[in-house]
């Protein structure tokens, strides 16, 4: 099968949650845990008889009816093991789940992916850019025959809505266009109470498929960029490999490619680190560029070969429930974020 394993959104209608979001099931376990997640699948199990696909539509119709805040704090609670505290932030995810709470305004252009490809152009040039093929008012069966051979399906209004296709003949307009039209009705704003999220226009885009030298997906490189200071910005540097295959590893380096012992979300760390890109200080200084007008934000970059293109602005990781081991770094990177 030529079409690579993506990430998508549950199959039946009422589901919010992308599919790699850990749904839990009773009290606040019912909440979902939005995060950098390597490959945890949405299922509730059945009680008295009712199908998974009735609970988990009875569940995500629950959670809809929670404050934000209340919401957030329980969930905070469940994925970090301790309550917030909302009014006083002092760890990353507090400070993160502030941002979800009250949103620079900025977020919303810069984290729609469609919208956010002219602010990259006009910082760091639109070479760096993964070539569009097509972002229509409406997939259409003329939109389908007009795309190549190979090709990425994205929605631009959340996370995980990712489709890798390498041979279109291993596909089908009608496949596409029913997973297209579920990551439309997702309000991914639920998923997190990232409320920014809530005011981007849900709309469906084709890249180019991006390959390496070897015909390999490239790695995602996450930088996590901490500015608001003169000088460079303190950056560390988060390396999925493997991220639709089934060895899936999560590296986190500095920015001299020291791999540290700290694992973010549920990514097992390598045995041993990745070779150093020859072009990491480019790769840096990407990054630098794009996060300069900003306090925080994480800057997601592909580095195949020589070259380096653009893959997102993310200002809420995780949405302020980010596992960090040890536990400490969540502390410690909470003092790096105003």
């Amino acid at each position: 099968m030529t079409i690579i394993k993506s990430a998508r959104l549950a199959a039946d209608d009422g589901a919010v949650a992308p599919e790699n979001m850990a749904s839990l099931p009773t009290g606040d376990d019912a909440l979902s845990a939005p995060g950098e997640r390597p490959g945890l699948h949405a299922g509730a199990h059945a009680s008295h008889g009712e199908s998974p696909s009735t609970v988990r539509k009875v569940k995500e119709a629950a959670k809809t009816l929670l404050p934000d805040a209340l919401f957030l704090s329980l969930l905070h609670h469940k994925c970090i093991g301790r309550y917030p505290n909302l009014i006083r932030p002092v760890t990353f995810n507090e400070k993160i789940l502030q941002r979800n709470l009250h949103p620079d305004p900025r977020y919303i252009a810069l984290t729609d992916k469609l919208l956010v490809r002219e602010y990259v152009a006009r910082k760091i040039g639109d070479q760096h850019l993964i070539p569009l093929i097509a972002a229509p008012d409406a997939f259409t069966p003329e939109v389908f025959d007009a795309l190549p051979d190979a090709f990425v399906m994205k929605a631009n209004h959340g996370s995980s809505y990712v489709e890798l296709v390498r041979s279109k003949s291993e596909t089908s307009f009608e496949k596409l266009k029913k997973l297209a039209d579920q990551w439309l009705r997702a309000e991914f704003y639920y998923v997190g109470r990232e409320r920014h999220y809530r005011k981007i226009k849900p709309r469906i885009f084709f890249e180019q498929l991006l390959l390496d030298q070897r015909g390999q997906i490239p790695a995602d490189f996450k930088l996590h960029c901490f500015g608001g200071r003169p000088g460079r910005p303190i950056i560390y540097i988060l390396v999925i490999s493997d991220r639709f295959g089934n060895a899936t590893h999560g590296d986190v380096y500095d920015i001299d490619w020291n791999h540290l012992d700290i694992a973010i979300g549920d990514y097992k760390r390598s045995a041993a680190p990745a070779p150093r890109p020859p072009h990491l200080q480019v790769v840096l200084d990407v990054a630098a560029r794009l996060c300069e007008d900003f306090d925080y934000v994480r800057v997601d970059l592909y580095a195949p070969d020589n070259l380096v293109y653009f893959g997102e602005l993310t200002f809420t990781p995780g949405a302020g429930v980010l596992p960090f081991t040890p536990d400490s770094i969540d502390y410690e990177w909470g003092k790096l974020l105003a």
